[in-house]
């Protein structure tokens, strides 16, 4: 165990309820289906306006409504059941990795993200990185792993969004108060924060470290908000990806080198190092720097690095993999190349990469040089990768590269509504939540009444209804608002009509106006009197991503008519929060990329274990899925030269498939008004096919099999002190 420990926040809290404080810091309780209830059942207006964080929550409830708290055996019976179950999670010795790998337990698994989506009340991420990152980490922590996650602590979060009436995103980036969130301080045994130093071009960067407990795994959070650097510097981290490459590559610096340094104070030895991506790779030039000074060569301690190392690149995009000028590298490694033993063109040439308009230093060559084991995220994203960097390996055929993939999953239990979890419970068996990935186990789906599954959808529809509603009545009180703004953003919504949901990031290739190619067709298909459909979006666009915005103002401006009579809405300000409503809530999840540019995508699996079917290109995730029972696919698997005839196919599939396939299956009604039959068993083979092939509980079992093993058997731990 680490020797370095956390400093405990302690709220004023009656000895009987005190816990709360801890389980308020342990992000288990976002997970847990009862955990909410013991904040919520206290005041439930105040939970939602501190939006559902536990340590403000605390901070801010009157006394009396604690009393009340304890007056109630109910909640006094709910708090030792949730406790109960909090103990026996925290302590258990009794888990899949003790059962697996029991030799491998006490061997640390580092894992590096540069942003992690645990909660909303932790706005530290910007998108489906993020939240693949938290979910991983969750996961691991339900299987036992040794994972210890590392990151940035983002001190203004990711921005909020505010659409203006004429549709244009406008980005506000507000500070977060620490104190108010789940985060704690790591200090030393003398009580000091702990701190890790890290060199930058004339100058020496600070950075503290926080953590965030996630169950059993910690996250180590790196903040350069330090009085004794430069105010500059302690902005370092201030924002996520931030547009200027300068800045960019000084995070990048402090996250690999200033992580490693950060897990060596804080007492870890990991022998596996998985990079979340190319952010990090900076990492392994520091483990580098550490093996020679014992007196190995570079190519002794890239060798030694790579085998204990995993590398997975998440985009096909070339945007998405960071590249920095020559320049640049020259100005921040000129006096760290000599500590690898190398010049100047022997250490570019790590991950030199010639561009039309100069050479570039590429992390993601970098990320692949120093690792041995490689993934994307997908089938068809392994593909992709491994014809990207197939001169790496010019005498291997493309199927002999050294990249596999590993499909990503989602955290069941983090985007699961109650209201389907508790129709598993009746229906599944009491073990269910151990069997996620058991797939033979799902065929019992059948076993639950139509009836029954109907009315939960229905439920979580209305339940959605009732949110999107509160949204637009607070865009509407906040003032300064239109009212077209007010209808577009859901106060017309209605709870019978079918209801499709579009939310992501908005990248130019995720096409999120592909349904604007033919609005005449749309407005038809909308306000079909007997069969009506309405459309929700959201999502926001990087603030430097001006094609995003305008493709957000386009989508906007459409949406305000008059004419649609409030059937397509958008919300602004996207957050888990508003993602986890839309996952549990609409009928259908649509996916519109342009194949083959969807490394993966999760969004559409969390529809999934809720009973909301998926209409999506086949790309990703959903290629694999997709078996023409369970859902509907946009377009065919082919590759096109030219982008705008792949626009105009796909969007005529997507209307053809919506008014032939999806309206009427809907709307199909027996004589008595049961539940449509053929919409639910399409709903039951969704989740039976795919709950358990798309769960982090198969993903993290195949991380472990495929990839910790074998890294944690070459580490090279045993070369340090």
């Amino acid at each position: 165990m680490t020797p370095i420990h956390m400093s405990l926040r302690s709220f004023s809290l009656p000895k009987p309820i005190a816990r709360l404080g801890e389980l308020a810091y342990n992000l288990w309780w976002s997970w847990h289906p009862l955990a909410p209830d013991l904040f919520g059942w206290m005041d439930e207006v105040l939970w939602q306006q501190v939006t559902h964080n536990p340590v403000k929550f605390l901070q801010q409830i009157h006394r009396s409504k604690i009393n009340g708290a304890l007056q109630s055996t109910e909640y006094m019976a709910l708090y030792q059941r949730v406790f109960a179950e909090f103990d026996t999670y925290m302590e258990a010795d009794d888990t899949w990795m003790s059962r697996t790998y029991p030799n491998l337990l006490s061997q640390p698994i580092a894992y590096f993200s540069t942003e992690f989506g645990l909660h909303e009340s932790l706005p530290m991420y910007a998108g489906g990185l993020g939240v693949l990152s938290g979910d991983h980490l969750k996961e691991a922590s339900d299987l036992g792993l040794p994972l210890i996650g590392v990151g940035f602590l983002y001190r203004e979060g990711y921005f909020r969004q505010r659409i203006t009436e004429d549709g244009w995103q406008e980005a506000i980036n507000e500070p977060l108060n620490l104190s108010e969130l789940a985060l704690l301080p790591e200090v030393d045994e003398a009580g000091r924060q702990v701190t890790v130093h890290v060199e930058l071009p004339g100058r020496g960067v600070t950075a503290r470290v926080w953590r965030v407990q996630v169950g059993r795994v910690p996250l180590f959070l790196i903040d350069t908000h330090v009085d004794t650097n430069d105010p500059t510097d302690q902005q370092l981290a201030a924002r996520l990806y931030y547009s200027d490459l300068e800045r960019r590559l000084q995070q990048e610096i402090i996250l690999g080198i200033g992580g490693v340094r950060a897990l060596r104070a804080l007492g870890y030895n990991p022998v596996v190092w998985h990079m979340n991506e190319g952010h990090s790779v900076f990492l392994s030039l520091e483990r580098a720097v550490e093996i020679v000074r014992s007196g190995r060569t570079l190519e002794e301690a890239r060798e030694k690095i790579s085998r204990s190392t995993i590398f997975t690149t998440h985009t096909p995009v070339p945007a998405g993999h960071d590249k920095f000028p020559i320049w640049l590298i020259e100005k921040y490694f000129a006096g760290y190349w000599s500590e690898l033993g190398l010049d100047r063109d022997d250490f570019l040439n790590l991950a030199l990469e010639h561009e039309p308009w100069g050479d570039m230093f590429s992390m993601t060559l970098l990320a692949l040089r120093f690792s041995a084991q490689v993934n994307g995220v997908s089938e068809l994203h392994g593909q992709v990768t491994r014809r990207m960097f197939a001169h790496l390996w010019p005498t291997l055929t493309e199927d002999e590269i050294p990249i596999r993939s590993i499909t990503n999953g989602i955290h069941t239990f983090t985007w699961l509504a109650r209201r389907m979890a508790e129709l598993y419970d009746r229906y599944l068996g009491a073990d269910w939540r151990e069997r996620l990935d058991d797939q033979p186990f799902w065929d019992r789906i059948w076993d639950i009444p139509d009836d029954e599954l109907w009315a939960a959808r229905r439920h979580l529809k209305r339940q959605l209804g009732g949110f999107v509603r509160e949204r637009a009545r607070d865009l509407w009180m906040r003032g300064g608002t239109h009212p077209v703004q007010v209808v577009a953003g859901g106060v017309l919504l209605d709870p019978y009509a079918l209801t499709i949901g579009f939310a992501r990031r908005f990248a130019t290739y995720k096409r999120a106006t592909l349904l604007l190619h033919d609005v005449d067709r749309l407005r038809r298909i909308i306000h079909d009197p007997a069969r009506p459909v309405q459309f929700i979006f959201a999502g926001k666009a990087h603030p430097a991503d001006d094609p995003g915005k305008h493709l957000i103002q386009d989508l906007y401006r459409f949406v305000k008519e008059a004419g649609l009579g409030g059937r397509m809405v958008f919300l602004e300000d996207y957050d888990l929060n508003v993602a986890r409503h839309l996952v549990q809530g609409v009928d259908v999840w649509m996916n519109t990329p342009r194949r083959p540019l969807e490394a993966s995508g999760t969004s559409g699996e969390k529809a999934v274990v809720n009973g909301v079917l998926n209409f999506s290109v086949l790309d990703g995730w959903w290629r694999e899925g997709y078996n023409g029972r369970n859902g509907w696919a946009i377009g065919e698997e082919q590759a096109y030269a030219d982008t705008a005839q792949q626009d105009a196919a796909d969007a005529k599939s997507l209307f053809d498939t919506l008014e032939n396939d999806i309206v009427p299956l809907y709307y199909e009604r027996p004589y008595d008004n049961r539940a449509p039959s053929g919409w639910v068993r399409t709903v039951k083979e969704s989740i039976r096919t795919m709950l358990p092939m798309f769960c982090t509980s198969r993903m993290l079992k195949e991380y472990m099999n495929e990839m910790y093993v074998p890294a944690a058997q070459g580490s090279v731990s045993e070369l340090l002190p």
